[in-house]
Parts: structure tokens; sequence; C-alpha cells
């Protein structure tokens, strides 16, 4: 998970510092979800997802069509 993340943030060529201020946190915050030292909380994954235009299991690696169901 943490890799798709990481992936869908560089295909954007976003910084973590501006995905952080999009999804309102701070950059430490979002370095350590990335890297895994601290846990995706529900309300940030809904944040990601949002913003992406993907599905939360996309995400969270449950499926490799990050089309979201209507």
């Amino acid at each position: 998970m943490r890799n798709r993340i990481k992936d869908l943030r560089e295909d954007r060529d976003l910084t973590q510092q501006k995905l952080a201020d999009i999804i309102g946190i701070t950059q430490r915050k979002y370095s350590y979800i990335e890297t895994g030292v601290q846990p995706l909380t529900d309300e940030i994954l809904i944040k990601l997802a949002d913003f992406y235009n993907v599905s939360i299991d996309y995400l969270l690696m449950q499926t490799n069509d990050p089309k979201r169901n209507k």
C-alpha cells in the first residue's frame, strides 16, 4: 500500500509537503504514513481516495483497478 500511495503522488509530481497541505496534515505525518511508521487512518484514506479519484480498495491494494464503484 505504501508504494501505491507514493507512486500516485510521484506520478502527479507532488511533493510530500504539497500533498500533506492538500489533505490537511503535516509533511512529517504524511512522510510517516508513506513509509509505514504511522498507520493510515480511515479519514486520511478517504481524503487520498477522493483526491486521486480512485477506490479505497485500490489504495489498500485489494484490486489493481483504480476505478471507483458508482
